[in-house]
C-alpha cells in the first residue's frame, strides 16, 4: 500500500481562502471541481477544469497536499507521492456551497 510521506505538512487549522477557485474568480472563468491547499488554504480548480489551478499552485509553491472542497467528499491528494487518502482523525471537510 502506498502512503503519503507529506502528511506532516497538513495544517489542521487551514481554512479555504476563497469560496471558489481564486484564479478563475479573478479571470471570470469556470471550474469543474475545487481543491484546497493544506499548507496555505489556496482554493484551486481540479485537473478536469480548463485552468488546472490547484496543480499550478502545487507546481509554483511546492505545497504537496490538497483536500477536496466538494460537498460530501473527504479525501486528500498528495501531488508528490501521487496518492489519494483519507485521515480518520481529520477535522470535518470544508465544502463550497453549490
Amino acid at each position: 500500500m502506498t502512503h503519503c510521506q507529506h502528511i506532516e505538512t497538513i495544517d489542521p487549522q487551514v481554512t479555504p481562502r476563497s469560496p471558489g477557485c481564486e484564479e478563475c474568480l479573478r479571470d471570470d472563468s469556470s471550474w469543474v471541481h475545487l481543491r484546497v491547499c493544506q499548507t496555505c488554504g489556496h482554493v484551486g480548480c481540479c485537473d478536469s477544469s480548463p485552468g488546472r489551478h490547484a496543480t499550478a499552485h502545487h507546481e509554483g509553491t511546492g505545497h504537496p497536499v490538497v483536500r477536496s472542497f466538494e460537498p460530501g467528499e473527504d479525501w486528500f491528494w498528495c501531488y508528490v507521492d501521487e496518492v489519494a487518502f483519507e485521515l480518520p482523525d481529520a477535522p470535518p471537510a470544508p465544502s463550497h456551497a453549490g
